[in-house]
């Protein structure tokens, strides 16, 4: 055929749909690939008039729904219920209930959930979805008693879907389920029942199981609508695979242009990425903006998405059109289907009401969002904001304490600073100690709301909820006096939120406060350069300024730079002479160039010009103490306690440590003295306890009242004596430990983590002890303090006589010779050192050759003879004053001799039993080295016997296969000829001619006359004779149940079909039962895929 002949040759187009109507003088053709008048009545008198059967009735009326014309489907299938009740044809109309059920299911989709009373800008007036789902559910009952009353089969595939979609739209998942697994049970591949029972299984959070579901319907039918992908991205998203989720809806998406579930999901999908504050700006935008017009497709496409409502709402309302945005709003309470989203629309109209001053309406709507998500961060943010605006703080506060406290605790950033600023602002009303508590528990939110948002430098803070500087100073106020570092934290970060806002820099406040903290933390050269920066930036506020130039002049007195720091309080006092700060600084000045008098004229001058002033009293007290005026001192702290204030818990603490101090000192041996001493220590102990019950965080206070315990100053020891009970001991160590513990966590000082190792060594508890004593010596002594060292020292000694350990005494003997070495004149250090060396050889004597090594005995025994020569040294030293008992160092020395005799008989002890060990280490080595081999044998063995009978099993394999395949090719050569006999004896048969003729369209009524065919005149297309396509005959059976009819037929029967069958060019009655079942089992297949 050349080039000329192809191009006038027409390809052959795709077979049309059409339904040929027989009416009493005429065949009319009804095409379904052309336009349906939206009025169905002429439609409807052809199907009445023709006398059609359910299938037609049925057929038409689910094409009417397909192309989305439900009020032409509702009337074709009402129709059709009147014209077979009319007829008593009650075995037709399940078929029709059932397309009645599904087309009020399909009203439903598109009908509200609920009406929102007092409705402003969407009001709704069309039926509820439960009015269409009643319905829905009566026209299945209905269809299900006209089955039984009839003796048809209730069961129907259809029928089952349909109840199914019903109940999953009802959420009745168990029910739904159980009807969708009907259907499968018959029909494994039905399209809908698998699509449906993934949709319960997703709406069970059972993802994985829906997954496959979904996949498996993909797998089915790649082109199956309502698009399993979508499902897929769902599942994946919950399973946390979020990339391939986006894939699956952007390929649903290439498949579907048209279909919205894929744009509003990869739209939201969007609008999430555009709120990762990691992201650039640019980048976010671009999200945003993607986002927005993927949801708006959606919503344009769908305009009862409630999702999709939702979303525009919140873009509407931040662009200030509050209109629109509570249009949207009550558009989604309206359609929501799920909690969350109802809540949402709530929430939506509740921050527009918000925003335009009604909050009344506000909180209205807050409160129904709370009532229907009693968890809904937003919607009990929003309600503690009404309160707040009402003046119900307390209301406020138990609102946001329900929200993040158990039983069911939320995760909200947000709603914790709320909660911290309410419970950290003072209220009226409110006692000190509920005031206390409520500022504890202020500290504690605003501390895990730190951990929480601040990040790795550079990424920024979780929702920019660190640029809050409002947060950051409460947060430093909230610590200030107790906690220095997490204050300093704070200011910082107030500072630094301050300097990227502000377009003229920092806000000198803030950096004259975290100049000041600091300098209180020991770095006052950085202190100086914020001081003199925040000078600067104050000129013009004198009241500021004074401020910042006193901290000044404090950072240069304790930089040393006197001249400096002399001309600053100069200024300071020539501008306000009464600045009594500046004269006590100007004081203590002298009193460290050793001008004591000079100091202490001052002092009194000041004095008599403000002697009320409990600041200028506390420190002309610490003066008098510093110049060693213990009795001046005395007498002017209680006159202050008595004249003044007797609740100053400065002059307490001073007055209890002076009384301390006294009673301790003491060596009065007489009954007097020691029931004055013991009198001095209650008094000391009194005083520090009022000054506790005054300030609960007084550190000075616990320690000293701690101190008093530990040394168990108001027990037997108060006399002089010594511990009588090592249980009491213990228990008085304990006491101690926990006010020391506390203490520690406002007083940074060596001092608290020294006390702490004592009373843990008095405990016995060494390791703590040496915990306490390393942190001590390493972050304040960097150890050079020779006290912790020694400590250190006998803690690891302690510990080696306990736990036998002669590592720990050689680490003992370590920190001893550290503080030799840094006192090489104290000879209490050299006796205990050389004690160590001896008892760390007597430690290894006594052990087992089994825990000691030969190497570790032969630096022992030279350690001891070191020790020999120290205790004969120490031993001969004819000094007077000696830190050590001269005699009991000549014993430790005569003691040394006698166990050094033993040290050669120990060592060969040690190397016969180490030179044992390693011929049976070696001998226990080689035995296994056998058995090695020999495993690895056996191994080798086995496998080879496998791999030999793999290689025979699989001839044998072979062997049967070609046998197989050459018995296959035979019977099929049998078969063949058995046909071939059978087709030769078959006669047609002259009835048979006749029906094929009629079948074929050319039957001749009684008047004798062929009936004449036409085209219907209201359509467009069809051609006279076209025939039902073998694809529509399937879809007849959708809702007329003829597919599901599974027994052999009668006579009559089987020849209406054979009618039937020849005219769709389907096989004649001849066909086998077993072909006609497999065809048959197809078709009901085909059926509910495409109809539903």
């Amino acid at each position: 055929m050349d080039d000329i002949d192809m191009e006038r040759t027409p390809s052959p187009g795709p077979p049309t749909r059409s339904i040929e109507v027989i009416l009493p003088h005429e065949i009319i053709i009804i095409n379904l690939d052309e336009s349906l008048d939206p009025n169905p009545e002429a439609i409807i008198e052809i199907l009445l008039e023709g006398n059609c059967k359910v299938w037609m009735w049925t057929k038409l009326a689910g094409e009417y729904w397909r192309r989305g014309q439900l009020n032409g489907a509702e009337k074709i299938a009402l129709a059709g219920v009147d014209f077979f009740k009319s007829l008593q044809a009650t075995s037709s109309l399940p078929p029709v209930y059932t397309l009645l059920a599904n087309i009020r299911m399909a009203r439903a989709r598109q009908a509200p959930k609920m009406r929102l009373e007092g409705a402003q800008r969407d009001i709704l007036v069309e039926p509820l979805k439960d009015v269409y789902y009643k319905e829905a559910a009566q026209y299945l009952n209905d269809a299900a008693t006209v089955a039984s009353e009839v003796g048809g089969d209730e069961s129907t595939i259809v029928a089952f879907l349909s109840r199914g979609i019903l109940q999953l739209a009802q959420r009745n998942l168990d029910n739904a389920l159980s009807s969708f697994d009907g259907v499968l049970s018959r029909s494994p591949t039905n399209l809908i029942a698998l699509m449906g029972k993934a949709r319960v299984f997703y709406a069970q959070r059972k993802y994985q199981p829906s997954l496959k579901l979904f996949q498996d319907v993909l797998r089915l039918s790649p082109t199956c609508t309502p698009d399993p992908r979508i499902g897929i991205g769902l599942c994946l998203w919950a399973l946390g695979n979020r990339e391939k989720a986006k894939a699956a809806w952007r390929r649903s998406l290439d498949v579907n242009p048209d279909e919205w579930p894929a744009q509003l999901l990869l739209g939201i999908e969007q609008l999430n990425q555009s709120k990762d504050y990691n992201r650039s700006e640019a980048s976010r935008a671009d999200s945003a903006q993607s986002g927005y017009k993927f949801v708006e497709k959606a919503f344009n496409t769908n305009k009862q998405s409630a999702a999709a409502a939702n979303v525009l709402s919140a873009l509407f309302l931040r662009k200030g059109n509050y209109g629109t945005a509570l249009k949207l709003a009550e558009r989604t309470i309206q359609y929501a289907d799920t909690l969350v989203i109802l809540s949402d629309g709530y929430i939506r109209a509740a921050l527009v009401s918000h925003a335009e001053g009604e909050m009344g309406e506000a909180m209205k709507h807050y409160m129904a969002a709370k009532d229907g998500m009693p968890s809904n961060i937003l919607a009990n943010v929003g309600l503690a904001q009404m309160y707040i605006h009402t003046d119900e703080i307390p209301a406020a506060i138990d609102t946001l304490d329900r929200l993040l406290t158990p039983p069911n605790p939320q995760k909200s950033l947000e709603a914790m600073i709320m909660l911290a600023s309410l419970r950290a602002h003072p209220r009226r009303g409110v006692s000190a100690a509920d005031a206390s508590n409520d500022r504890l528990r202020a500290r504690d939110l605003f501390e895990r709301i730190c951990k929480e948002i601040q990040l790795p430098q550079g990424v920024g803070t979780v929702r920019r909820l660190g640029e809050d500087m409002d947060m950051w100073i409460e947060l430093a106020r909230l610590w200030e006096g107790d906690n220095l570092q997490k204050t300093i934290r704070a200011y910082k970060e107030a500072s630094r939120v301050s300097r990227e806002r502000s377009p003229d820099g920092e806000d000198p406040r803030l950096l004259n406060n975290l100049a000041a903290l600091r300098h209180l933390e020991g770095t006052p050269q950085e202190a100086r350069a914020m001081y003199e920066e925040a000078l600067v930036m104050a000129k013009g506020n004198e009241e500021l300024s004074t401020t910042i130039l006193y901290n000044l002049a404090r950072c240069y007195e304790d930089l040393r730079e006197v001249s400096m720091a002399q001309e600053a309080y100069d200024k300071l006092l020539a501008r306000h002479p009464e600045y009594t700060d500046a004269k006590i600084r100007q004081a203590q000045m002298l009193q460290t160039l050793n001008q004591v008098n000079e100091a202490h004229e001052l002092l009194k001058q000041a004095l008599a010009s403000q002697s009320g002033n409990l600041n200028l009293r506390a420190f002309y007290t610490f003066f008098l103490l510093q110049t060693h005026l213990y009795k001046p001192a005395k007498d002017f702290a209680f006159a202050t306690l008595k004249d003044h204030d007797k609740h100053d818990i400065y002059t307490l603490c001073a007055a209890g440590f002076i009384i301390y101090t006294q009673a301790r000192e003491s060596r009065d041996p007489s009954a007097d003295g020691q029931k004055q001493r013991r009198q001095g220590f209650v008094r000391a102990a009194e005083l520090y306890e009022k000054a506790l019950s005054l300030d609960p965080m007084c550190a000075v206070a616990a320690q000293g009242l701690a101190i008093v315990v530990a040394e168990d100053a108001l027990g037997p020891n108060a006399a002089g004596g010594q511990y009588e009970d090592a249980g009491q001991r213990a228990k008085n160590a304990r006491e101690a430990l926990d006010v020391f513990a506390k203490v520690r966590e406002s007083v940074t000082d060596g001092s608290v983590y020294a006390n702490m190792g004592h009373c843990h060594y008095a405990r016995d508890e060494f390791e703590r002890a040496i915990e306490s004593y390393e942190t001590a010596s390493r972050r304040f002594y960097n150890g050079q303090n020779v006290p912790v060292l020694l400590c250190l020292s006998r803690s690891w000694y302690g510990k080696a006589n306990k736990d036998q350990k002669y590592d720990a005494m050689q680490t003992a003997l370590k920190y001893a010779q550290a503080a030799f070495h840094l006192h090489p004149s104290d000879k209490a250090i050299l006796y205990n050192i050389a004690m160590i060396q001896q008892k760390a050889t007597e430690l290894l004597f006594a052990m087992p050759p089994a825990k000691r090594s030969l190497e570790d005995l032969k630096r022992a025994i030279d350690q001891a003879n070191h020790a020999q020569k120290l205790f004969g040294s120490l031993a001969a030293d004819k000094a007077q004053n000696l830190p050590y008992n001269r005699e009991i160092a000549d014993q430790r020395r005569k003691y040394g001799e006698s166990m050094l005799r033993k040290g050669a008989e120990h060592l060969g002890t040690q190397e016969q039993y180490e030179t044992e060990m390693k011929e049976k280490l070696e001998l226990a080595r080689q035995k296994r080295q056998e058995e090695k081999d020999r495993i690895n044998a056996l191994e080798r063995e086995r496998m080879e016997k496998l791999r030999i009978e793999a290689e025979e099993l699989a001839k044998q394999r072979r062997q049967a296969r070609e046998e197989a395949l050459a018995w296959t090719a035979a019977a099929k050569l049998a078969e063949s000829d058995e046909e071939k006999e059978k087709r030769s004896r078959k006669t047609k048969k002259p009835k048979a001619q006749a029906v094929d003729g009629a079948a074929s369209g050319d039957e001749v009524p009684e008047g004798g006359e062929k009936k004449k065919k036409r085209k219907r005149v209201r359509k467009h297309g069809g051609s006279p004779g076209a025939n039902v396509g073998e694809e529509d005959r399937e879809d007849e059976a959708v809702f007329s149940g003829a597919g599901d009819v599974e027994e052999p037929r009668s006579k009559k029967r089987v020849t209406k079909k054979r009618v039937k069958d020849d005219d769709d060019d389907e096989p004649v009655a001849t066909t086998t039962s077993r072909s006609r079942k497999q065809f048959k089992s197809k078709e009901v297949i085909s059926d509910s895929d495409e109809e539903m």
